[in-house]
């Protein structure tokens, strides 16, 4: 039964994470008796932010920390400003950490958290405010070797620099560990920024393989265009792809010939969007969906490919960039018409396997180079897509049902190892 403090819907977010995990109960065998700790978060915390505006004003906003499960680890995952956040979002989030985690091996568990902001309208000097009242109140459950937050929808590293520093002062030791995705000079990683983008290019590259899909003038559309479907297009367009379209929240646009991703990349950054590219034309946002290309990468937010837009998709592939941006109606469309779905669950854990590598570096006080960093990631992509492309052949099951399969019986196999305490 769900939570009684959420009433979801099939869609919502914990709703279709939920239908995720009802969808590997006959694949679980013996370990299926464990499966209600996997609906259920181990820790929820909503936390009052109160800040004193430049103006004057005192300010209420609304802030969570979810942690889903720490079974096989300390809790990992982001923080993300934004005004549609609620508990059910971070749930849902918090919980596919946890297998996203799990696939991929690492040592977490699952955490995510958020604060209901538009973090637009605040200064610089109100955001720093905020993320510092923030953090002193989740920082009873945060830690090194508890939880570990990292950048997320509308935060970077400055504000990872704002968190390590309170949690530190509060504690009255410097402790980089706490985070992930600082800044290089305060113990963040090389390879970290650009992490999440290629971790979907690596999976992508692997799936075209795989279904003998030729990136070399495959075109390619992407929604999102922030540091993950920037950087994943930009990977794609070297590897000899054709970024014909982009969406984000400023618009869409396309080029039938493909962009220039060397003039679109800066005018994002100059603009804060896609809109207004000199080198495209715009579209209608719904027509987006509708473009005529080989992979798809949703790299925005979630339940952004509904019912009848997964039945209008003209791709072969679609890649998660984004966390849960694929409804389960939709999902079982994509599969029907039989166009792969690489899941966010395995597509996008390249962000959080080097935020791994950032923090077993912090411990040891060493670091790796870049290139270490992008050999050792492309190396356990592949790895845990393969694992988890085997176990989908083996079952005859698709790919989304094979990573949670690998990683529920991970998660689970751990639970009934340790036991029950008291």
């Amino acid at each position: 039964m769900p939570l009684s403090y959420v009433n979801p819907t099939s869609d919502s977010p914990w709703g279709t994470y939920l239908t995720q995990v009802d969808r590997v109960i006959p694949y679980l065998g013996p370990l299926a008796r464990w499966v209600e700790t996997l609906k259920r978060p181990k820790r929820t915390l909503i936390v009052d932010v109160p800040i004193e505006m430049d103006d004057g004003r005192i300010a209420h906003y609304e802030g969570y920390r979810v942690q889903h499960s720490l079974t096989r680890g300390p809790g990992k995952g982001g923080v993300r400003y934004h005004p549609d956040v609620t508990l059910e979002e971070v749930m849902a989030l918090s919980a596919w950490m946890s297998i996203k985690n799990a696939a991929v091996n690492l040592p977490f568990g699952g955490a995510k958290g958020g604060i209901r902001v538009d973090p637009k309208q605040l200064s610089l000097n109100e955001l720093e405010k905020l993320t510092r009242r923030y953090t002193s109140e989740i920082g009873i459950i945060i830690g090194p070797q508890q939880d570990i937050p990292a950048p997320d929808v509308n935060t970077d590293a400055q504000i990872m620099a704002w968190m390590m520093d309170t949690y530190s002062m509060n504690t009255g030791a410097t402790a980089t560990g706490v985070v992930t995705g600082k800044p290089i000079h305060l113990g963040g990683s090389l390879g970290r920024v650009k992490a999440t983008g290629r971790g979907v290019f690596v999976t992508g590259r692997e799936a075209a393989r795989r279904i003998h899909l030729e990136i070399i003038g495959a075109k390619v559309a992407v929604q999102g265009f922030g540091n993950v479907g920037s950087s994943a297009a930009e990977l794609f367009g070297q590897a000899g792809a054709i970024i014909v379209a982009a969406q984000d929240h400023t618009g869409s646009i396309f080029n039938a010939r493909g962009f220039d991703l060397s003039l679109l990349v800066p005018h994002v950054k100059a603009t804060g969007g896609v809109a207004g590219f000199a080198g495209a034309e715009a579209m209608d946002n719904e027509s987006f969906w509708d473009v005529d290309c080989q992979i798809m990468i949703p790299a925005a937010l979630e339940n952004q490919i509904t019912a009848a837009r997964a039945n209008r998709l003209k791709a072969r592939l679609v890649l998660e960039g984004a966390n849960g941006p694929t409804g389960s109606a939709a999902d079982d469309i994509l599969a029907d018409r039989g166009i792969l779905v690489v899941p966010d669950v395995i597509c996008n854990a390249g962000g959080v396997t080097v935020s791994y590598f950032e923090w077993v570096q912090d411990f040891s006080s060493f670091f790796w180079t870049e290139d270490e960093i992008n050999m050792r990631l492309d190396k356990i992509m592949v790895g845990a897509l393969r694992k988890i492309w085997d176990t989908a052949d083996q079952h005859q099951i698709t790919l989304r049902t094979a990573t949670f399969a690998v990683a529920c019986e991970r998660i689970l196999a751990a639970r009934q190892s340790r036991g029950l305490y008291p």
